[in-house]
């Protein structure tokens, strides 16, 4: 459906061509500050048109709030946020071509399966056009998180087609040499026959089995917006960004596209966040990723990388906090266990497909079964990640605030009743009086480094 959340709910609308997109947000809490400037931060990261990376299509993307706000400072009643689409142009798609075919790994299919009708221009709800609304939600989310609990959520590209920003120990970028070599032009990018390599000469075997390296950990803790900001890529690793900004440059020279990823990291997040079962914080926050369009994987903590390092490597030992709570020495875990936060930081990666629509003509079928010919027309990103980074960023805010609202009930619920019971049961079955549970204001050392 186009509703997500249960105690803060957001409902988008809109197409790609229809007269605007937006949202409706219930759940904020009442007397907060808030703007249109606090939201249109966010939305401008998002909008086409930014470089010659991303699609040409010139839209503001202004931002009204519409209701539950009054002189600046939210009431508890629904929000709703509008945006007007104004550089419309579904003439692009009045071609009879595209009365007959479904484009290639578009919805079109997929949507006149489901519903026996779709919208005649663009896809539709399928479109990136819907997460506007998305990111306008997140924006109202993340105000209040950083307000009260001093959350920061930083996503960035962490790599395009083959180009990856080292992650592993001994991993390194190809060299300029091989990356030119590649695809025989000296101002062009490796194509994905040039891949990071891995050198773990002179390491020893406990540090070749890190599920990360050290400096990867490094940009995790310490990224910034700004940083990933300061290319038009949303790379915060310059040589790895110059060499994606090629790779996206020479895909668009090809009429062609490429896709990557997007690593997000979400710094003091508070302990007890999640549910056990079938809700758990990483499952909601890979249902979040993979609801935004074009993406295809997700993975949080160490990952698949996990599946390779010993359990003697890869476990979490604790260690008492200067507060007086319990940390970890390291954070394979991706500061989420059996479903809850742990307090450490929270990070994930998500994958986003090569764009489905490209300048190219495409032998396909038509929707009656036809073998044919289709040659799109529009204006289309050659790759998402660099817009889609802003997106990550707002539904990661829109699972955690999700997640705080729900435990802000019941621990208000539970604060209700005497202590006493609680107080009478053995050791083995509630918090030791002299242990702390909460958050990890100063980040987490690692041990191991």
């Amino acid at each position: 459906m186009s509703t997500f959340g249960q105690h803060f709910r957001v409902t988008t609308y809109g197409e790609s061509h229809c007269a605007s997109v937006g949202c409706i947000v219930d759940g904020v809490p009442p007397g907060m500050t808030l703007r249109n400037e606090d939201v249109q931060v966010q939305l401008s990261r998002r909008r086409p048109g930014q470089s010659d990376l991303t699609t040409p299509r010139d839209e503001k993307d202004k931002v009204t709030i519409q209701s539950g706000v009054e002189q600046g400072i939210t009431l508890g009643t629904p929000i709703a946020m509008l945006v007007q689409n104004q550089d419309q142009r579904p003439h692009d798609y009045k071609d009879e071509t595209l009365d007959l075919y479904p484009r290639p790994s578009h919805a079109d299919w997929t949507y006149l399966d489901k519903y026996g009708v779709k919208a005649s221009s663009g896809g539709g709800r399928s479109s990136a056009r819907e997460t506007i609304g998305r990111v306008a939600a997140g924006a109202v989310a993340e105000r209040y998180l950083a307000q009260a609990f001093g959350v920061e959520i930083v996503a960035f590209v962490s790599s395009v087609g083959a180009v990856h920003i080292p992650r592993f120990p001994g991993e390194q970028l190809a060299s300029d040499s091989a990356a030119k070599a590649a695809t025989g032009d000296a101002a062009a990018a490796p194509t994905s026959s040039v891949d990071n390599h891995i050198d773990t000469n002179g390491m020893t075997e406990e540090e070749a089995e890190e599920a990360l390296s050290k400096e990867f950990r490094a940009l995790l803790n310490e990224v910034t917006r700004a940083q990933v900001d300061k290319t038009d890529i949303r790379c915060p690793h310059p040589v790895a960004a110059e060499r994606m900004r090629q790779r996206i440059l020479l895909a668009k020279s090809r009429n062609d596209s490429i896709g990557g990823t997007v690593t997000c990291v979400i710094r003091r997040v508070p302990s007890g966040l999640g549910e056990p079962c079938f809700d758990k914080l990483e499952a909601k926050l890979g249902h979040a990723m993979l609801s935004i369009p074009a993406t295809k994987a997700f993975e949080i903590g160490s990952g698949f990388r996990g599946t390779e390092v010993p359990g003697s490597r890869h476990n979490d030992a604790f260690y008492k906090r200067a507060d007086g709570s319990l940390g970890t020495l390291t954070n394979w875990s991706g500061g989420v266990q059996g479903g809850i936060s742990n307090g450490e930081d929270i990070y994930f990666r998500v994958g986003f497909k090569s764009p489905a629509t490209i300048s190219q003509n495409q032998t396909t079928a038509t929707y009656d079964g036809k073998e044919g010919v289709l040659a799109t027309r529009g204006r289309h990103d050659p790759c998402v990640v660099p817009r889609a980074v802003p997106i990550v960023e707002a539904m990661a805010a829109l699972v955690i605030m999700d997640a705080v609202l729900a435990q802000d009930a019941r621990s208000m619920a539970a604060a209700r009743l005497p202590r006493e019971p609680i107080l009478a049961l053995p050791n083995s079955m509630r918090m030791p009086s002299k242990v702390k549970a909460g958050g990890n204001p100063e980040g987490n050392p690692e041990a191991r480094d």
